[in-house]
């Protein structure tokens, strides 16, 4: 992440050119002699005084000051932390990861969204909302208390002001049940955290009226406390404040930057002295001690008639003169008095005298980290992050993601275990790679899943075996009493699901493309080339044997996890350094899409395109079907869409055909067409082809010649005596003179560098 820090402000004192007000250097004094005069004279500096502070008051918009901003910057370590340059010591509240190819940074600082007076004045990169001064203890913003002497006293500070307020007590359990408030506590308690019906476990949060959501009941110990308490009175303006729905209290919707003058309240716009009592509403008392404004505002009462039965009364509203009826109707039901039914997992409901009166639990703010999803588990009221599933992908000439994020290509045509349960055997998944009659490349052909007693086989063109036997899609199955189903998507242009009651899914094209997804509970169980998923990208190229390997040894950690013997292998022999020659304008020109943002949905600010690209131009230079780059079209599409991207019609745009359904194409079928790239290299096609012929005549007279010069030599040495040192002295000046007829050229490894 290359970042810089933007934490500069000017004051809106200064002028237009940056340079601060000029004070007057004349100073008007009125021509009086005596008490009265020195009175002015002391006036006019405390005039001034007030005058700067005001000048001082500045403000700024959210979310300025410190803060980070830079480029996108990619990683290969997926899931790792990033350390930042220590040039800088704003670095140290941002956390960074390696996330889906970026360095992703976020920040650790303390939420103060709401706050109105953001105070930058210690030094450190994170803002803190400015406390209180209370009978000469400082309180941080958001810290509450109760008195010594009365506990259901309670103050709150919030941005310099503190807020008194008695808490009221509620509790809906019969006599026998309540129990006294207990030592320091102001309420009493109620015996089993029980309410409407609904239990709330230890620790949880339940609001007893939803149309009073300050009344908040708590579960301790087995004993429920309710209590109601004021809403602390905030420094922001009415036409700042917003309420949520949800919520019992409004808050600031704007942040700012205040200087404060010392012992002097900044409160709404306006500056008080020390000790000068104000009133922000005709319902809350302030008085402005030590630079802190302390405010009283009385809790209104708890009210157990439903909102349309209330009516206002000076501060707080009062219920109104109702009909008391013995049941309640909700949705052609009838429920008697006092009687309790539930609503969901969250919610339940008692009829209270012909009123509906509901609770419901509060759920607390969750923050997932980076390897964690927020869901809503069946039956359960509130999200919590749960760790992700692992997804292995394989693409292209083949490319491998494996289920930490580990980026590879191995072009290796024979049978490999892709991933397993190395640890308790439920599963393995045996991968078959195809030369297709290329030198060098490889495509995935088939793919064996062995769970249980079932054995699937996923083969070109969505065919389906089980145990053996083709099946017809939709398929349902038993494997170690789990069921297990296979059916075929139209979605997508069509392909195979395989999902499993266990977790286990694939999802094949037919063609090519794979996709394992392997629930969270098999992390640290797994082997093959998918890796281990233990939660780290830098050990997946981990051997059979145990041991680790770099990224030059690819081949070696591939061929460690090859199975079935040299037969199921479609080349008798790999040549692991050998490389195609490959036009880079031609690859540049098939896989320019992928740099084009608009075409997948704005994907690349999401997911790091860089090494689809890099196998894009991989595939392209020994393509048999002549549409191998729409391979890591589809694989980059397919990773977007599961990361939440909606994508529009890529594959029309850039037409690219659906899985199997792709036919041999040429090149014309891409030329003229706004996404691909420069694709003038076509015209000199023609030249270097009559060229190229040219060269291939004049090497073969060339050929030709050394074969009737080697001939005529043979035939001297059947007349000549035998000896085997003059041979091998002749076969050794042959290859030396004619090398490139003898020898052939080691190129680098295939396997594309990590991106860094």
């Amino acid at each position: 992440m290359c970042c810089q820090s933007s934490g500069e402000w000017k004051s809106s004192a200064q002028s237009s050119s940056g340079e601060p007000p000029q004070k007057s250097s004349k100073t008007t004094r009125p021509k009086r002699h005596g008490q009265n005069g020195n009175r002015i004279q002391v006036l006019v500096p405390i005039l001034t005084l007030i005058l700067v502070a005001l000048l001082q008051i500045q403000t700024v918009a959210a979310g300025a000051g410190n803060s980070l901003h830079g480029y996108l910057e990619s990683c290969s370590n997926e899931g790792e932390e990033v350390q930042l340059a220590k040039r800088n010591q704003d670095f140290k509240c941002f956390n960074c990861i390696c996330q889906n190819g970026f360095v992703r940074c976020s920040n650790n600082c303390p939420p103060i969204d709401d706050c109105y007076m953001v105070d930058r004045s210690n030094g450190s990169c994170c803002p803190r909302c400015k406390g209180c001064m209370f009978r000469g203890i400082p309180y941080e913003s958001g810290a509450e208390w109760t008195d010594p002497e009365d506990p259901c006293r309670t103050y709150k500070c919030v941005a310099t002001v503190v807020t008194e307020t008695i808490q009221k007590c509620y509790s809906q359990c019969d006599d026998d049940q309540l129990q006294p408030p207990r030592p320091g506590e102001c309420c009493p308690t109620c015996q089993g955290c029980t309410i409407n019906g609904q239990t709330v476990a230890k620790g949880q949060e339940v609001v007893p009226f939803i149309d009073d959501r300050c009344l908040v009941c708590q579960c301790g110990d087995n004993q429920l406390t309710c209590s109601k308490k004021t809403c602390p009175i905030l420094l922001c303006p009415k036409s700042k404040q917003k309420q949520h729905p949800d919520e019992c209290c409004p808050r600031c919707t704007e942040k700012r930057e205040i200087f404060t003058v010392p012992g002097k309240c900044f409160f709404n716009k306006q500056m008080y002295y020390e000790k000068t009592q104000f009133m922000p509403d005709r319902c809350t008392n302030c008085t402005c001690l030590n630079g802190t404004s302390v405010c009283q505002r009385a809790t209104c009462p708890i009210l157990e008639c439903a909102p349309e039965f209330q009516e206002e009364d000076g501060c707080c509203p009062r219920c109104a003169v109702a009909e008391v009826r013995s049941e309640c109707s909700l949705e052609g039901v009838t429920y008697r008095n006092n009687e309790t039914w539930n609503m969901g997992p969250c919610r339940s409901c008692r009829c209270n005298g012909g009123t509906i009166r509901c609770s419901e639990r509060r759920c607390p703010a969750v923050k997932c980290r980076a390897n964690e999803v927020l869901k809503l588990p069946p039956g359960e009221c509130c999200h919590r992050c749960v760790e992700a599933a692992g997804t292995c992908t394989v693409f292209g000439d083949p490319h491998f993601r494996t289920f930490d994020g580990k980026f590879f290509s191995f072009q290796g045509s024979c049978k490999y275990l892709l991933a397993a349960d190395c640890r308790d055997n439920t599963f393995h998944i045996r991968l078959t790679n195809e030369g297709r009659g290329t030198r060098h490349a490889s495509w995935a052909k088939t793919i064996t899943l062995k769970l249980h007693n079932l054995r699937v086989n996923l083969g070109q063109r969505l065919r389906v075996k089980v145990n053996g036997t083709r099946v017809i899609l939709p398929y349902v199955g038993l494997a170690g009493g789990q069921n297990v189903t296979i059916e075929r998507l139209t979605e997508g242009g069509g392909v195979v699901m395989l999902r499993s009651e266990m977790g286990l899914q694939l999802e094949w094209d037919g063609a090519g493309f794979l996709q394992v997804t392997v629930p969270a509970h098999y992390k640290k169980r797994l082997c093959g080339l998918c890796g281990n998923f233990n939660g780290s990208a830098r050990d997946d190229l981990t051997s059979k044997d145990g041991r680790s390997h770099s990224d030059d040894e690819v081949w070696h950690f591939a061929n460690s996890w090859k199975v079935g013997g040299p037969k199921s292998c479609s080349r008798q022999r790999e040549n692991i350094a050998a490389l195609p020659t490959c036009d880079k304008r031609m690859s540049n020109f098939y896989c320019h899409p992928l740099s084009v943002s608009h075409l997948f949905g704005e994907c690349n600010e999401r997911l790091n395109p860089q090494n689809y690209i890099a196998a894009c131009r991989m595939d392209v230079c020994e393509c048999p079907s002549g549409s191998c780059h729409c391979d890591s079209f589809a694989a980059y599409a397919h990773e977007c869409k599961r990361l939440g991207v909606i994508l529009p019609d890529w594959r029309t745009a850039t037409k690219c055909p659906i899985g199997f359904r792709r036919n041999a194409t040429t090149l014309s079928s891409y030329l003229n067409n706004e996404y691909y790239g420069d694709s003038s290299f076509t015209r000199l096609k023609g030249r270097g082809r009559k060229q190229q012929r040219q060269q291939h005549r004049l090497h073969r007279q060339q050929l030709q010649q050394l074969q009737e010069q080697e001939l005529r030599r043979k035939q001297e040495r059947r007349r000549r005596p035998k000896g085997g040192q003059h041979n091998q002295v002749v076969d050794k000046e042959f290859t030396q003179k004619h090398p490139s007829l003898v020898l052939h050229p080691r190129a680098p490894d295939r396997t594309p560098p990590p991106l860094h």
